[in-house]
């Protein structure tokens, strides 16, 4: 059988494995998903406080769209946000930031940045 390397080269033979509550491993999906990189390497990044760095793609975008189309409807059911809800205004602020880095790094994102208000304008 042949050996599986990572992308340095190294073989991964170690297993890592902990728990979560269900809260966590949503929160913990949503991040991997918005994040583009598979869950082991989103993990094994975190843990090692290496920056995670979003490249924008297809599978990033589709993320986006979901979180958004998912915190829309959050948002519709709820009266008033209350530190409950810590997963959700935490995704939030990853996907601003990561919509604010995306529209820096796409041109054309960039051309139409009325989809992506970073601050008050007035029209």
């Amino acid at each position: 059988m042949e050996k599986s390397l990572d992308y340095k080269g190294r073989w991964r033979n170690h297993t890592v494995a902990f728990r979560v509550s269900d809260e966590e491993a949503k929160l913990l999906n949503d991040l991997v998903a918005l994040s583009g990189l598979t869950k082991q390497d989103y993990i094994t990044r975190r843990l090692l406080c290496r920056d995670v760095v979003v490249q924008g793609n297809p599978r990033v975008y589709k993320a986006l769209k979901n979180q958004m189309a998912a915190i829309h409807e959050e948002l519709k059911r709820l009266e008033s946000v209350s530190p409950d809800n810590d997963e959700l205004l935490y995704t939030l602020q990853v996907i601003a930031i990561t919509l604010d880095g995306l529209r820096r790094e796409n041109p054309l994102l960039a051309e139409s940045s009325s989809h992506f208000p970073t601050e008050n304008r007035e029209d």
